[in-house]
């Protein structure tokens, strides 16, 4: 029989996961439960210490490495003693080499393996799949991993929670770590920011695996009605004008309840290429905004389709709007709403008002207009000689009603009514159907010369020819439609497949001539790109006559962003011409950013120039500066006493200024290179520090290089110590943090006067891709943290 894993989970060292063990192990063995102490690491923390209390402690096995005298467990002892539960800390341990197994949770699955229970302390950082996402939150990379099935196999995992400033708190009372360290790793990995991420990691992780048991626990016992382990607010779309109002009346439920909002579109799997409704997008950004998932499913059947994904979901609540269907809709089809109810079980249905309460229903979506087939000329021609050809038509076979019959000409007046859908379309043929008929039945049905029918069978071929002259008029208009639609979309595939194409080859089009052939591919009659200057809009480009100079003066205007407007004046757009504008917005828009960038380019090209002149100036005076100053040197020199020596150092830091200077100007005019190699901060930092009173280095060993350059990181550390030195000392800390290594010079200056060269610092700083910020140090003086980009080993 396999024995039982119990894990204590923590997020961080020093939650109190090994004080937790032995308080459980302790509290089994006063009910009876044989409990032997495998492993326990106490850190020489006195309350771990005290909890240990009379449990027996099982003696470690000695190991000899590399001369040095380690321990271990002892799992031959153990599973010789065979008690009911052993405790063994520190499961994500790596075991000294040459023992038994390479890593203690080896050693812990043989203890199961031989019907042993084992409880054991984890934290989350040991996990293999966070690994890379603690590194990434702590800038620490953890050698010592587990692989995820493991802890998931364990029967229980308890999870130890504290709160990262009760944990911090801890810290900083030396109850987790030595004294000498507590101040490296307040600012280091135990940092609020660090603590709270890793906080937030273990509840998620141990969220999931919860759910995951949930799940299975549900499918194997058969169980599909949700349960409300937790409130999931599901909001239908459709793009309606209320789904704004659902989206926000779900946020609110679900923040009440701590739960969770999906909003769900149902698109219909009827092989019809459909539109997006127009209010959907604004309605996903308002989903994220309110920190809401939006999923879209497809389904013959919306109502199933809801309420199939709110059951796989497990979501407690379908928030509907009201319908925009009419009654005689809902009649034909029925109620997506009342199927919803009727399937959604033991879910939530909830229907709710509009905002407003004079609208009781969503008004329906407008009817896409039908683009214009012909010309109107064509279709005046259509309606002047399609009932009048049919009419004379009829009148001149009326000679030959003896052969033809009813029905041979209504088979000649099938002809001109297909003629006149291809002229004109639809409406005109309809009119020649209606006066072809009456035309028949004048002449060719008895009695004759009236409009009376008194056979029937003549009465049926009347009504089968307009049937089919209805029939055949449909059919001609639509297959008209798609040839304008077809070359509307190789006209639109040309203009598009021509824009980009020039954006590859040449960049962004100059503006005016994109405003030009913007005009000229819609027919417009006027089109600008206003720009707005104070409270007066000013044309950047423009084409056309009578061109607006305002927004609303346009008939069509497209904000482009940056207080720029396009403005259109002509015949109103339709959709398919709104969608073909976007492509020329983008374009706009380059071209505008192209013209700002030009802009600055020629504003940096007056810079440069103007930086080269100050630091031909700085050159200048730099040169006159060094024979003053050599001269103030000689005589300082001559001086008895300390004044000779002030004046002597203040010589010094002077002339270390000017060169500083110097040198910033030949960094920024590029004269003088910054090579970054890989670096031992360790290193410089010695180097900077010699012969520099008062300067205590404390670093960790281990610490990984930086990429800089040497030389220039030396002056850096050498000018900020000397600013120390002026005063009462410095102390020089460094750690890896968010991926980069931070260097924490602590100086006691000399608060009478501002460190001189700061600025100078910064530049150098800078230059090795680096940052310095000055903050005042907790134990009094100011901190100096530079920090640099780790070396990739």
């Amino acid at each position: 029989m396999t024995g039982k894993l119990r894990v204590f989970l923590g997020a961080a060292p020093g939650v109190g996961k090994t004080y937790a063990m032995l308080r459980e192990g302790r509290r089994l063995r006063a009910e009876g439960l044989d409990v032997v102490v495998g492993l326990v690491e106490t850190y020489g923390r006195r309350g771990t210490e005290e909890q240990l209390g009379d449990l027996p402690v099982l003696p470690r096995r000695p190991v000899s490495y590399r001369g040095t005298e380690l321990t271990e467990l002892d799992v031959e002892a153990l599973l010789a003693r065979r008690p009911a539960l052993a405790l063994v800390d520190e499961l994500a341990h790596t075991n000294v080499p040459g023992g038994r197994h390479a890593k203690r949770w080896q050693d812990v699955r043989e203890l199961l393996d031989a019907g042993i229970d084992v409880a054991t302390t984890l934290n989350i950082q040991h996990l293999e799949s966070l690994n890379d996402v603690v590194e990434q939150i702590t800038g620490v990379a953890q050698r010592e991993t587990i692989p995820d099935e493991v802890v998931r196999a364990a029967e229980r995992i308890e999870l130890v929670d504290l709160s990262p400033q009760a944990l911090r708190a801890r810290m900083a009372q030396g109850e987790i770590y030595a004294p000498d360290r507590i101040d490296v790793a307040l600012d280091h990995y135990f940092r609020a920011g660090n603590l709270g991420a890793l906080r937030e990691l273990a509840l998620l992780w141990l969220a999931d695996r919860v759910e995951e048991e949930l799940a299975d626990y549900r499918a194997r016992h058969g169980i599909r009605a949700p349960w409300e382990t937790k409130e999931r607010i599901m909001v239908a779309l459709n793009g309606a004008p209320q789904g704004e109002h659902l989206i926000r009346r779900g946020a609110r439920t679900a923040a009440r309840v701590h739960g969770d909002l999906i909003g769900v579109h149902v698109r219909l799997d009827d092989g019809t290429a459909q539109r997006e409704p127009p209010g959907l997008a604004a309605q996903r950004t308002l989903l994220r905004e309110l920190h809401g998932s939006y999923v879209e499913v497809s389904g013959g059947d919306p109502a199933r389709a809801l309420v199939d994904f709110a059951r796989s979901e497990s979501a407690t609540q379908i928030l509907l709007g009201p319908t925009s269907r009419s009654r005689l809709r809902e009649l034909v089809s029925g109620s997506v709403i009342n199927r919803v109810i009727r399937l959604a079980g033991p879910i939530d249905v909830r229907v709710l008002p509009p905002p407003e309460p004079g609208l009781l229903t969503v008004p329906p979506a407008p009817r896409r207009r039908r683009p214009a087939l012909v010309p109107v000329r064509r279709r005046r021609m259509a309606w002047l000689f399609g009932p009048v050809g049919v009419a004379a038509l009829a009148w001149a076979l009326s000679p030959l009603r003896g052969s033809l019959g009813l029905s041979g000409v209504l088979l000649c007046l099938l002809l001109v009514v297909a003629g006149t859908a291809r002229l004109g379309g639809l409406l005109p043929a309809a009119g020649s159907t209606a006066a072809g008929a009456l035309a028949a039945d004048y002449f060719y049905t008895t009695p004759w010369h009236s409009l009376t029918v008194n056979r029937g069978a003549d009465v049926a071929a009347l009504l089968v020819f307009l049937a089919v002259a209805g029939v055949i008029s449909h059919l001609i208009d639509g297959l008209t439609r798609r040839s304008q639609q077809a070359g509307r979309a190789r006209a639109e595939a040309a203009v598009l497949t021509r824009l980009a194409g020039e954006t590859v080859e040449s960049g962004p089009r100059v503006l005016p001539d994109l405003v030009a052939e913007l005009r000229q591919v819609f027919g417009l009659d006027a089109a600008a790109v206003l720009v707005r200057t104070g409270a007066l809009w000013q044309p950047a480009a423009s084409a056309g006559a009578e061109v607006p100079l305002r927004p609303d003066e346009a008939s069509f205007s497209v904000d482009l962003g940056d207080d720029a407007v396009l403005v259109l004046r002509g015949a109103p757009l339709n959709e398919e011409d709104t969608r073909l504008l976007g492509p020329y917005v983008t374009q706009l828009k380059l071209a505008r950013e192209r013209e700002r960038l030009a802009a600055q380019a020629s504003a940096a090209e007056v810079l440069a120039h103007t930086d080269a002149l100050h630091t031909a100036l700085l050159e200048a005076v730099g040169q006159d500066l060094r024979a003053p100053l050599a001269a103030v040197r000689q005589e300082a020199e001559r001086m008895p006493g300390p004044g000779g020596q002030r004046v002597g150092a203040e010589v010094e830091r002077m002339e270390r200024l000017v060169a500083n200077l110097l040198d910033l100007s030949r960094l920024r005019a590029g004269v003088m290179p910054v090579v970054l190699r890989p670096t031992v901060v360790a290193e410089v930092v010695r180097s900077a520090a010699e012969g520099v009173p008062g300067v205590r280095v404390d670093l960790e060993p281990g610490l990984p290089r930086v990429l800089a350059d040497a030389g220039l990181l030396e002056r850096v550390f050498a000018d900020v110590l000397a600013w120390g030195a002026a005063g009462s000392g410095a102390v020089v800390d460094a750690g890896v943090v968010a991926g980069r290594v931070d260097v924490r010079m602590t100086v006691h200056e000399d608060p009478a006067r501002e460190p001189a060269g700061l600025a100078v610092v910064r530049g150098f700083v800078e230059a090795m891709n680096g940052e310095l910020t000055v903050e005042e140090a907790p134990g009094g003086g100011t901190a100096y943290v530079i920090s640099l980009a780790r070396a990739v080993a």
